[in-house]
């Protein structure tokens, strides 16, 4: 948060500020998205960024033993890629960007 406040072409920002509805593949009922962050630059560029471990960004790998573990991913995956298509679909109506970041983007090791 340092970084927005004291980036010289970040003139706003916000943190789980907007409001995405989705439909989630789980239950089938709507839901709300609350994106990480919200920026506005100084060149009048606004863009939702999502932050999220790198592994959580790829579908999983389909396995033959069904556990616990992989089903919890599963779930996350189909949750996170509505709420991503959500908010896609929400920016390209406002001519805004969706940037989702990892610590590979972030530089965290």
């Amino acid at each position: 948060m340092l970084y927005v406040d004291k980036h010289p072409d970040i003139i706003e920002w916000g943190s789980e500020e907007i409001v995405i509805p989705y439909k989630s593949p789980i239950d089938g009922k709507w839901h709300r998205y609350f994106p990480d962050f919200y920026i506005k630059t100084s060149k009048g560029d606004k863009i939702i960024i999502e932050i999220k471990p790198a592994y959580q960004t790829k579908e999983p790998v389909n396995k033959q033993r069904k556990t616990k573990r992989y089903i919890n991913e599963v779930m996350t995956w189909g949750i996170n890629s509505s709420k991503w298509k959500a908010a896609k679909e929400y920016c390209s109506d406002r001519k805004w960007q969706f940037k989702i970041l990892t610590e590979k983007e972030l530089d965290i090791k």
